[in-house]
């Protein structure tokens, strides 16, 4: 396990900068400020990281550019534009008095109020700048962030008594496929999906005989998330209780004891989606209006829409026909998702909470519908299922290939696995 995520590390030596996008302006901003640096210091150490970013990828574009790979390196010259233009709009903002909260203005205020209520990632990237600078410090919390998830995937598989290569199989469908990749980026969905798996992983203790740890870990977990993005505390804590009342209905009906943890894990849900509901509005959170305003209107560069939930509605009926449409073109994702659904349900009982878990990506999708987002990142949840699932789904082959030594040597064995 250890040797798999050290590998994964290593090789992400061949991206350390280039993987921003513009919000990672504002998380990386919010950390220095944390850390005591004044506004122009973390606009000045923000803006020379994400341009040293764009440079790096203007050098290697250029040197791949069939018609221009022995013309001179653009890299100064894309830095010092990447630099003037982020100080023009920097200054500007500040002149005009927009100097409060954590973050550098890289965007109007009421955008940046969003980003303010999000303190989980930044504090999570404090220590990291902190000892190392912007470039090391942020690539050792992706390469850390990214490393956990494959981990959390390997425990829990294992805590399923699943066996070790297929728990290792897990570990590195993780690293290979999209959340390794979004994992990595400078953006709270590493976080997310580490504290989502630690919710699964809950569950999956708590379905095992350990409930105490496992709710705590589910508790805990929901409690993180509404530090790094309280809407999917909210998603996640709905959909682990939604999944705990259905496993503990198809108990009750088939006459078996519910189980504590169970309860407790389905109790913990509920106390965070209502917990998450109160806490935002007594906190004076953007509400889920101004979210869909920011949305619809450019991030507030137009008029506010005077009906925005029926243009959401209107919205949601196109996106999800264009992605479905996307889905036929290119269907590894729809398979993927399909297999680690079939797989995830050999275990009734955890495929229940491991399906709501995943869900919560098609819920933050559904929140921002918008088919341009690079990456699909928003709905990268939903690919814990398949990183899960397909494991599971390949167990019955593996105990085969486990019991036909066995019968070669006319023995009998037994392999058995804790359900």
């Amino acid at each position: 396990m250890l040797l798999l995520a050290v590998v994964f590390a290593l090789l992400q030596l061949a991206n350390v900068t280039g993987r921003d996008t513009p919000d990672s302006k504002n998380y990386v901003s919010y950390a220095l400020s944390l850390g005591g640096a004044s506004k122009r210091e973390a606009a000045a150490a923000t803006i020379d990281w994400a341009c040293s970013g764009d440079a790096s990828i203007a050098r290697r574009n250029q040197s791949v550019n069939v018609n221009d790979f022995h013309g001179a390196d653009p890299t100064r010259r894309v830095l010092q534009r990447c630099r003037t233009s982020e100080w023009g709009v920097v200054e500007r903002r500040m002149a005009a008095g927009q100097t409060t909260g954590h973050t550098v203005p890289f965007m109007p205020a009421r955008f940046m109020r969003i980003f303010e209520v999000r303190p989980g990632y930044p504090a999570f990237l404090l220590p990291f700048v902190t000892v190392l600078g912007v470039t090391w410090g942020v690539w050792l919390a992706s390469v850390a962030v990214a490393v956990a998830g494959g981990i959390l995937v390997f425990l829990i598989l294992r805590t399923l008594s699943v066996s070790a290569p297929l728990a290792l199989t897990g570990q590195a469908l993780y690293y290979v496929l999209p959340c390794g990749t979004t994992a990595m980026r400078p953006m709270t969905e590493g976080l997310m999906l580490a504290l989502t798996l630690t919710a699964v992983w809950g569950c999956a203790l708590s379905l095992t005989g350990r409930p105490r740890p496992g709710t705590a870990l589910v508790g805990g977990a929901l409690l993180a998330l509404f530090t790094v993005k309280h809407s999917q505390s909210l998603f996640l804590g709905l959909c682990v209780a939604a999944a705990g009342t259905a496993v503990a209905v198809r108990r009750r009906r088939r006459g078996r004891v519910r189980g504590r943890g169970v309860v407790a894990v389905t109790a913990a849900g509920c106390c965070a989606a209502l917990g998450t509901v109160l806490l935002a509005r007594l906190l004076h959170y953007p509400s889920e209006t101004e979210s869909l305003q920011d949305l619809l209107t450019g991030h507030f560069s137009r008029p506010d829409r005077a009906h925005p939930w029926a243009e959401l509605l209107h919205l949601e009926g196109n996106f999800w026909l264009e992605w479905a449409r996307r889905q036929l073109r290119d269907p590894l994702f729809a398979v993927a998702l399909a297999a680690g659904a079939w797989g995830a349900l050999r275990r009734p009982a955890f495929g229940t909470f491991l399906l709501a878990a995943a869900f919560t990506g098609i819920l933050t999708q559904a929140g921002h519908p918008d088919i341009n987002i690079w990456g699909e990142r928003l709905i990268v949840l939903a690919w814990v299922l398949p990183v899960v699932g397909l494991p599971l789904l390949l167990e019955p082959v593996s105990l085969r290939g486990l019991a036909l030594p066995a019968q070669g040597h006319g023995e009998r064995r037994d392999v058995r696995v804790t359900r």
